[in-house]
């Protein structure tokens, strides 16, 4: 059965009518084309022969492959084929002028020298856009250079954004480069590449940089530099630890996350907590600052977490409780909102449900994340290929 079939008009989703031929691997391109696939796209995961995205295999296993895997990859189907054979390469374009969107995340001019860049693309599929995910971007002097999002983060400035005084930078508690500048950004590209082809019937190539992803994301801190041409230190910025209104705060067994910038909020604070003299020392920095902060610490460190969030229930304080990830999914709000997804059909466990609503389009869950290979012959016969063809193809070492 075609993957077109699984429709009935009343189940049609909102990209239903776009394909994706998806080159990428591990965490950016996967998440890009998850977005594109929840929301009915078909995207297509094409892998290499000698045993696909690397993240597959990564402990720990659920189901023969990875627990990481599973939530990158659901809704999509997987074709394994040899890029660098000559029939692997002749299938592929084959495919390309059947699809509306190809994403690659190689280091840049692998895909001019597998033969298949955005020219040849362009030869066989005038709408088509390519968008091109990497660190650095397609030009520049560090193009070509090797990196992961530690090093993206470091260069862009963010990872000392992070910092406090007196102390290193602190390790970011996600993949900010690969999932902010690298698959939020492809993905919006793709969809404006797309209405631009809609309109003129022409293709693009989107060069998507996971650092300048990044450095667009420092406009805040940034502006300050801008104005004053004083570089924001570690725990320098409004929003980085500068106030006392503004920071993470230890308790007994845990940590309490005070936004109280309005000074409407840190009033009530201080008043709950028993500091009611500190009402107006909220946006207050120096060294009456740190006392502010001082004070407030070793009162909150005098009871537990649960003691606090008790003592803070029904005031319009903004703080919350610094939360581990296990209780993040049993949070009632986390819940209520769906974002733990039991996909109900033995393969695998929970995963992270759907981020983005819209009243008329929702995004679904259709199918467990593809088995190595496992549509490879499905994909290539909707583009043609005949059981002989097939067969050729697999003895030629261009199909797995």
């Amino acid at each position: 059965m075609a993957w077109s079939d699984c429709y009935t008009r009343a189940t049609m989703l909102a990209l239903d009518d776009v394909r994706v031929l998806d080159l990428t691997r591990l965490l950016p391109g996967p998440f890009c084309t998850l977005l594109l696939a929840d929301f009915g796209a078909d995207v297509i995961k094409v892998e290499d022969t000698a045993g696909g995205d690397y993240m597959r295999w990564m402990p720990p296993l659920v189901d023969d492959y990875s627990a990481m895997f599973h939530p990158l990859n659901r809704n999509k189907r997987s074709l394994a084929i040899d890029l660098k054979n000559p029939l692997g390469r002749e299938a592929f374009l084959r495919l390309a002028a059947t699809a509306d969107v190809v994403v690659e995340s190689f280091r840049p001019g692998v895909m001019d020298r597998l033969g298949i860049g955005f020219a040849a693309l362009q030869d066989v599929n005038p709408r088509l856009v390519l968008c091109s995910i990497s660190g650095y971007g397609q030009d520049g002097p560090f193009r070509d250079r090797a990196g992961h999002d530690l090093n993206y983060a470091a260069v862009a400035g963010v990872l000392l954004l992070g910092g406090s005084a007196g102390n290193g930078p602190a390790m970011p508690g996600l993949q900010v480069g690969d999932l902010g500048g690298g698959a939020l950004d492809a993905a919006l590209a793709i969809m404006i590449a797309l209405h631009h082809a809609t309109r003129t019937g022409r293709g693009q190539h989107c060069d998507i940089s996971m650092v300048d992803g990044l450095v667009s994301w420092t406009a805040v801190h940034a502006s300050q530099l801008f104005a004053t041409g004083e570089v924001p230190g570690p725990g320098d910025g409004m929003l980085t630890g500068r106030y006392p209104c503004y920071r993470i705060y230890a308790c007994a067994d845990g940590y309490l996350s005070v936004g109280a910038l309005e000074p409407k909020f840190w009033r009530e604070f201080v008043e709950v907590i028993g500091l009611p003299e500190l009402a107006e020392s909220g946006l207050i920095d120096g060294k009456e600052g740190q006392r502010t902060v001082a004070a407030v610490q070793a009162l909150l460190r005098t009871r537990t977490r649960a003691q606090w969030e008790e003592v803070l229930a029904g005031h319009d304080v903004c703080v919350e409780p610094v939360l581990d990830i296990g209780e993040t999914f049993e949070h009632p709000q986390v819940r209520s909102r769906g974002m733990r997804l039991d996909a109900g059909d033995g393969r695998p466990t929970a995963q992270t449900g759907f981020p983005i609503r819209l009243t008329d389009s929702p995004a679904r869950y259709r199918g467990a994340a593809p088995r190595y290979g496992e549509h490879t012959d499905e994909v290539l016969t909707e583009a043609g290929y005949g059981t002989e063809q097939l067969a050729s193809l697999r003895a030629a070492g261009a199909i797995a």
